[in-house]
């Protein structure tokens, strides 16, 4: 795991010199689909490489088959289709309703394909991390592998993002990179980011809950200790 380096002159935006919450923290996971990266915090938190515990996990897809994961664990899951809801405004207030009830402090983003709004990422500023398959700020978006594959990049990887307003836009927190083998299709290209997102996600969540670092411009940074 790397974290982002940044000058010294820019602008200070979040400095967290000490743990978050007091820990173990309770997490939030936001997902729609297998959950794989849910199970791999799931593991972690389980055997103390992430100091904290899963509170709830939450899929605006009544199907999703992390929600059946999480129950598997004895994790509460809820589904909570945009459908269901008069509009998105409404959808987000069930969803931050849920977090609060449930006494999350940190949430994870594990594969929720659903944009979160502007005035949903600001109730919890720094609160909200995201794990995109892309060396960031490069291919952001939807199907990342077959973005980095058009353009015939030698390297792609796995992002630890803070969550803004932008899409895929805030701090990173963490990076790996994946080589780009010959032959690769998008899917081959996934299968191996994916098992680097598996222990980088883990890596970056236990980061930013310990503390330690700040955040000036863009640029996340581990604070000196010593």
């Amino acid at each position: 795991m790397s974290q982002g380096g940044g000058g010294s002159k820019a602008p200070l935006v979040h400095r967290a010199a000490s743990p978050r919450v007091p820990l173990p923290a309770r997490l939030g996971v936001l997902l729609s689909g297998r959950g794989s990266n849910f199970e791999a915090l799931a593991a972690a938190c389980d055997d103390g490489r992430v100091p904290a515990t899963i509170a709830i996990v939450l899929s605006d897809v009544s199907g999703a088959p992390g929600l059946d994961r999480a129950r598997e664990r004895g994790i509460p899951a809820v589904a909570l289709p945009r459908k269901d809801f008069s509009s998105r405004e409404a959808h987000e207030m069930a969803i931050d309703g849920a977090l609060r009830g449930a006494g999350v402090d940190l949430v994870c983003l594990a594969g929720y394909m659903r944009l979160l709004s502007p005035s949903f990422v600001a109730l919890r500023p720094f609160g909200i991390l995201n794990i995109h398959p892309s060396l960031l700020p490069a291919f952001p978006g939807l199907e990342p592998q077959a973005q980095a594959l058009r353009h015939g990049v030698k390297l792609s990887g796995a992002t630890v993002h803070f969550v803004t307003e932008g899409v895929d836009e805030g701090p990173i927190v963490a990076q790996e990179a994946v080589p780009v083998e010959p032959g690769d299709d998008a899917g081959a290209l996934a299968a191996r980011i994916l098992a680097v997102e598996h222990r980088l996600y883990p890596q970056a969540v236990a980061f930013v809950l310990r503390g330690g670092f700040e955040v000036r411009g863009r640029a996340v940074r581990p604070l000196n200790r010593g």
